[in-house]
């Protein structure tokens, strides 16, 4: 017997099965929209076939709700295993967050690893079309209006975000005032 493997916000691998999780959701609510306008071909009644396409039509914006987030982070994958295997060997320093897809009204910003350390967020991202300066800003502004006060850098080179973690010094040589649990909740709930 196979057991489904559940995954969280914030966990490796996230990405791939939402997507998955999330396209099964765009085609039964398809499937179901189809269904109810084939089924008005096989009713005499006036009352009826008007009563499946208003069926019809109401399906259609729960379905296009899980759709657009969908659309806009389909190019966005789970990074590799071995990226993985890299910065998995620091979690013991501080927390990471894996998978993110953080929205703005401008901006997707895709965090393939985000850590969350005493001394600040640091988001290593593969779109270079990101404005980093704006996103930076953006996350600032969310954690100030959630009275945090973490500073906020977007990496977009894989070697200089290694270079960053290796720089860290552990979690648990800092105060804990509880930000950093507080963050970590904090970035998987502007998660898509």
């Amino acid at each position: 017997m196979t057991t489904v493997k559940k995954y969280n916000k914030g966990q490796y691998g996230y990405r791939n099965h939402h997507k998955k999780v999330e396209t099964g959701k765009v085609a039964f609510g398809a499937a179901m929209i189809i269904a109810q306008l084939i089924a008005r071909y096989f009713v005499d009644s006036t009352a009826w076939k008007n009563i499946l396409t208003v069926m019809a039509i109401l399906s259609v914006l729960p379905t296009a709700n899980v759709a657009s987030p969908l659309l806009a982070a389909w190019r966005y994958k789970t990074p590799s295993e071995d990226f993985h295997r890299r910065a998995a060997g620091y979690e013991g320093r501080f927390s990471i967050l894996y998978d993110l897809i953080i929205t703005t009204r401008d901006a997707i910003i895709p965090a393939d690893a985000a850590i969350v350390h005493p001394s600040g967020v640091f988001l290593y991202c593969t779109s270079p079309k990101l404005d980093t300066a704006k996103a930076e800003k953006f996350l600032k502004e969310m954690f100030a209006g959630h009275k945090l006060d973490p500073g906020v850098k977007i990496i977009l080179d894989e070697k200089a975000f290694f270079h960053r973690m290796e720089s860290l010094k552990p979690a648990e040589e800092y105060e804990d005032d509880g930000s950093v649990d507080y963050t970590l909740q904090l970035l998987k709930n502007l998660s898509m």
